[in-house]
């Protein structure tokens, strides 16, 4: 076992050879979207995306069902299951099968086993002293899908929100790892952009400063978030990890909140030298993924905290 439940990383590792090791990873959960195909798209390139994040290579998937039968048209599940099946395709993953019960709330996700070189590995933990730290998808889609629920979103911001949580995280990756000196890697999901950056630093020697304005967000949240409509979960977040944040007076309390919001499928937010992070933006940058954005760095100080300028 290279990497198991020890640290909180995204997925389990196990070596098979010298030279070849597997990622394992399983991720569900209940609708976030109303339209049932793009709910089987979200949801796997959610599930996907934890293999990503350790450097690897998703190979299989099977896929986990919990349906209402006697309340849902089972038109519903053969919309989620296509649209998880084109983008399992899209990113060059085999359905091996899966598994269905029958529950009173709907929920789907997968089990991923993807390949990796041991020497390889990225872990959640591992940021230097100097290093930049790229995010590489806007915050804010837990915002929006609450707002959706509500009926207050709008359609061109909905419509963001979906083309964000759908974007598979496979050309990120495959950009990041041909730059051998990076040092962490983990995908921004539920706990936000604040609780698993505070995973990367907690217990270790180096501390991070996140530069506030640089982080991407969908801005037309702003007003939305400074009312109070926000999901619970984001609560929740920063409840957990508020003690390890220092804000900056120049940092608006909108910002911050929005930096705890969980996020389905979000971005990869990655450690690498200052000089090789600004190599990869552009180049992510050039390949479409507009977002991609230095958005702080690793410190000497404060150890074991993050600033917010």
């Amino acid at each position: 076992m290279i990497v198991g439940i020890e640290n909180t990383d995204d997925a389990g590792v196990y070596r098979l050879r010298d030279d070849l090791a597997i990622i394992q990873t399983l991720d569900f959960f209940t609708p976030i979207v109303d339209d049932p195909y793009t709910f089987g798209q979200v949801t796997v390139a959610n599930a996907l995306s934890d293999v990503y994040a350790m450097g690897g290579k998703p190979l299989t998937a099977m896929n986990i069902i919990c349906f209402p039968i006697n309340k849902m048209d089972i038109a519903i599940l053969r919309e989620i299951l296509l649209g998880g099946l084109n983008k399992m395709r899209e990113a060059g993953v085999i359905l091996v099968g899966g598994h269905s019960v029958e529950d009173d709330e709907l929920k789907y996700g997968l089990s991923v086993t993807g390949e990796i070189h041991p020497d390889k590995v990225l872990l959640n933990r591992g940021a230097k002293d100097g290093d930049a730290l790229i995010l590489t998808k806007p915050l804010g889609t837990g915002i929006i899908n609450t707002l959706l629920k509500a009926d207050m979103a709008g359609e061109n911001l909905v419509s963001k929100s979906i083309q964000c949580m759908v974007e598979l995280n496979k050309r990120a990756a495959d950009l990041m790892t041909k730059y051998p000196n990076v040092h962490a890697c983990t995908d921004v999901t539920g706990f936000g952009l604040l609780g698993h950056a505070s995973e990367m630093i907690e217990g270790a020697d180096v501390g991070m400063v996140i530069n506030a304005f640089s982080v991407p967000v969908f801005r037309e949240i702003q007003e939305f978030v400074e009312m109070g409509i926000i999901p619970g979960g984001l609560n929740r977040n920063r409840k957990f990890r508020m003690n390890m944040i220092d804000i900056g007076p120049d940092c608006p309390q909108w910002l911050v909140d929005v930096f705890f919001d969980p996020q389905t499928s979000g971005g990869l937010l990655i450690s690498l030298p200052f000089k090789e992070a600004e190599y990869l933006v552009k180049e992510m940058n050039d390949e479409g993924i507009e977002a991609a954005s230095i958005i702080g760095r690793i410190s000497a100080e404060p150890k074991g905290r993050i600033l917010i300028l």
